[in-house]
């Protein structure tokens, strides 16, 4: 990378100083003796070349001087002038001569693409230790990537195998309510029917006379529990009452209704629940 930054401000630099060495010598030619024009032409250039060079030695040592850097930047600016100047005067070819008036400007332009460059050049070690870095977060995102999608692939096989299940349960319930539904109506009607009655009436009559029990349908569905009969002598709603109070009261904190009504019922206590209920809100209240 060094060789293709520096290589083309090297071939600018030593064009621009073969231009401007050529025209003072056929510019002032005319005016004074060659080998003096030679030496004005040489004063620039090396002028040009020897700023070029102290520039060049303080940024290996990673120094920078504003003063050599504008010496510099003068000495180019006289060798473009001068070109400017010979193409505005020359009577043949003045357009190709301001096409290459720029070649000094543009080779400093280049020197300084150089330091740029070398100030912020990189090691080969730094630079293979910053493409490792990058292959692992490259290696790590491709993992990360694979996982999410092995992880969204799994989830759907199970969302998939979930809803089949569920639509496989669901046919099934269609199938067994549609033949309970059968089986209701079956039931509905035999017990609906004039002969069907006759029959099970005669039937019945012989083993119970004069008792016809009725035909109803079984009834299916969840079951609530039947409240506890009342086996001993009722109490009256105010001993209920001083009852309910006296068992809430037997802890601290008192205790609630269902462990009150509990241990109502594990001490042979006996009262129906709408009774019990009603006494335990009066002693809450």
């Amino acid at each position: 990378m060094n060789a293709k930054t520096v290589l083309p401000a090297v071939a600018m630099t030593a064009v621009s100083m073969v231009l401007t060495l050529a025209v003072v010598v056929m510019w002032l030619g005319t005016a004074m003796p060659w080998p003096v024009a030679l030496v004005v032409g040489l004063g620039i250039d090396g002028g040009w070349l020897a700023t070029l060079a102290y520039e060049r030695r303080l940024a290996a040592q990673g120094d920078h001087s504003h003063t050599v850097t504008a010496v510099g930047w003068g000495f180019g600016l006289i060798a473009t002038g001068v070109l400017v100047t010979h193409a505005l005067t020359a009577e043949e070819s003045a357009g190709a001569w301001l096409a290459v008036a720029w070649l000094p400007v543009a080779a400093k332009a280049l020197w300084l693409v150089h330091g740029l460059w070398e100030r912020t050049a990189l090691t080969p070690g730094a630079l293979g230790a910053i493409r490792g870095i990058q292959q692992e977060a490259r290696d790590e995102a491709a993992v990360a990537r694979a996982r999410l999608l092995a992880e969204a692939r799994t989830e759907e096989t199970r969302l998939t195998a979930v809803t089949a299940a569920g639509a496989r349960v669901a046919r099934v319930q269609a199938r067994t309510a549609a033949t309970l539904a059968g089986a209701w109506s079956t039931l509905e009607t035999a017990r609906d029917g004039e002969d069907t009655g006759r029959a099970l009436t005669s039937v019945t009559t012989r083993v119970t006379p004069g008792v016809t029990p009725p035909w109803e349908l079984p009834v299916w569905g969840p079951t609530q529990p039947v409240p506890a009969l009342e086996t001993g002598p009722a109490l009256t709603d105010e001993a209920l009452d001083a009852l309910v109070d006296e068992i809430r009261h037997s802890e601290t904190p008192a205790l609630s209704y269902r462990e009150m009504s509990a241990r109502f019922r594990a001490a042979g206590h006996a009262a129906s629940e709408v009774r019990l209920r009603a006494a335990w809100k009066r002693v809450v209240a």
